[in-house]
């Protein structure tokens, strides 16, 4: 067995940092001594010793040697023979497994991708021949072709992984995100799926991420609830987390938050977005970043750095990971929702005003189009009677929907029209609980002086969500103010004092110890 044998072998087992040092060693001598190894020794030493420098993560010197790797070869093709060495004189190509040339180039453009050299990663894969290509250089073409905005070489790449691999989900998501109908996306798999027993899923599984790359988020949810109801796709952690993803983007945080926990319960290594759900906004950051290095691709990784750049008042910067977000997933409201919040914040009312406009365009008149655009219509005084009408015909449309109903009611606030906000938000109430309309009802409820039911709207806030610090201040406030009754009661214990008459105060103590538990309870300091 000739040394470059040995130096395989390792490379085969796994044994890196060996392969570098013998690989490093072996090359030296071939430099000073052309004659030692044959060019086929050469170039696999090449090979080997790069694929080492690459599992140490040193991308450049990688590349560097890939390439000496790639030059080697192609004079080693120009020549039948091999010249005899003192390592291997009866060594021929024929009887040696060479690395895959394809292999090389691929691992070639897996160093640029993570250098951020992508037009280099693509014209490195562009190169090799579209009937050589595998399907992971096919898939690698797709991403890097969708990221570069070329749609059309993404989707037919896309397409030729699902035809070498027909169950290539990620595939499937990439063609269904560049607005591949879902039917013509299924009909790629309509062959696989009769010739395999318990694959009768998947259709619905594709009409499920269909509707979600289509923003038509109802619909979504409940295809996938569908799915994930069935007993063998109960518990699956990637529905659940795609049904907390949808949940968020329709408003209804409860629902969103409950399937992160149901998640994050089967799987304890799962920390995506919850960190921002409960207001860690460093955390969440941090796993942001550290999803976008592992997939730059990653729109929800994007939104989720965004959202916390934004909560922390880095704006601008904010503003930079949303708009990739959109130009990834156009069709995805909550990546038009981050950037016009991030305008609304900067006091930039015009471009958030032209960008809600588009978004109405483009994804059409539904119920989260038109509150969107309502609520840039609420910032500006002139056009406070448009957002109103906006906001109707959102609620016509979605009577539950929660982002229109607070906006709603934050425009009846204004105008001070208290009775008809509680009614508005009695009836969103009547078929679901939101921390957000409990609160906001408790806030309307004390405008009126309904005291107490503002208390027990606060406490029904505060146990859904405990760490919502507005509704924690409004019992706060409820609890230092005293009703117009309590100041009565005052008045007559001040008034029996006075006469020097004797009352009975054990009532009162016992309210006092009432109100102690309470304090207790809701976690007052």
């Amino acid at each position: 067995m000739s040394v470059v044998e040995h130096v395989r072998e390792m490379a085969a087992a796994g044994l890196h940092s060996n392969v570098r040092l013998l690989s490093g060693l072996l090359l030296t001598m071939s430099g000073n001594n052309p004659e030692l190894f044959s060019p086929s020794q050469k170039y696999q030493l090449l090979v080997y010793h790069a694929d080492s420098l690459f599992h140490d993560k040193e991308y450049r010197n990688a590349v560097s040697k890939y390439t000496m790797a790639l030059q080697q070869k192609k004079a080693l093709s120009k020549t039948s023979k091999v010249r005899p060495s003192t390592g291997n004189a009866t060594s021929t190509p024929q009887s040696q497994c060479l690395p895959s040339e394809i292999e090389v180039k691929y691992k070639m453009a897996e160093c640029y991708t993570m250098l951020k050299q992508d037009k280099d990663a693509i014209a490195i894969l562009d190169g090799i021949p579209s009937r050589q290509r595998t399907p992971k250089i096919n898939m690698m073409l797709a991403n890097l072709y969708k990221k570069a905005g070329q749609e059309r070489s993404s989707v037919t790449s896309y397409k030729e992984v699902l035809r070498q691999c027909p169950l290539a989900l990620d595939a499937i998501l990439g063609l269904l995100s560049l607005s591949v109908k879902g039917a013509e996306v299924a009909s790629m798999t309509i062959n696989i799926i009769q010739s395999i027993p318990n694959l009768d899923w998947l259709s619905v599984w594709i009409k499920a991420y269909a509707f979600v790359h289509t923003g038509d988020n109802t619909r979504a949810i409940n295809t996938i609830c569908s799915l994930e109801k069935k007993s063998l796709l109960r518990d699956n952690v990637d529905l659940l987390g795609s049904l907390a993803d949808l949940y968020f983007r329709a408003g209804d945080n409860k629902n969103s938050i409950l399937k992160f926990e149901q998640a994050q319960m089967l799987d304890l290594s799962l920390c995506r977005c919850h960190s921002f759900y409960s207001k860690r906004y460093s955390r969440a950051l941090y796993l942001g970043a550290k999803a976008i290095q592992l997939n730059s691709n990653s729109v929800q990784a994007l939104l989720l750095k965004g959202a916390a750049l934004r909560n922390m008042g880095r704006v601008q910067e904010a503003i930079i990971h949303f708009r990739e977000a959109i130009r990834l997933a156009p069709c995805r409201l909550d990546c038009y929702e981050g950037l016009i919040e991030c305008y609304l914040a900067s006091n930039s009312i015009r471009e958030a005003m032209v960008m809600a406009n588009n978004v109405y365009k483009t994804l059409g008149a539904n119920a989260q189009t038109l509150t969107l655009l309502a609520t840039v219509c609420l910032e500006d005084p002139v056009t406070q009677e448009k957002a109103k009408t906006l906001l109707d015909k959102a609620l016509t449309q979605r009577p539950d929907y929660i982002k229109a109903v607070v906006k709603k009611a934050e425009l009846l606030s204004r105008e001070q029209k208290y009775e008809d906000g509680i009614a508005l938000l009695r009836n969103a109430l009547a078929n679901q609980s939101d921390c957000v309309l409990h609160r906001i009802l408790g806030d309307f409820l004390v405008a009126v002086n309904e005291y107490q039911e503002a208390m027990d709207q606060y406490s029904i806030a505060l146990s859904l969500d405990p760490n919502d610090q507005k509704s924690l201040e409004g019992l706060q406030k409820m609890e230092k103010e005293e009703s117009p009754t309590d100041a009565t009661q005052e008045e007559d214990v001040d008034d029996m004092e006075g006469s020097g008459e004797e009352g009975d105060l054990e009532g009162s103590d016992s309210e006092a110890a009432q109100w102690a538990d309470q304090e207790q309870w809701f976690g007052m300091q």
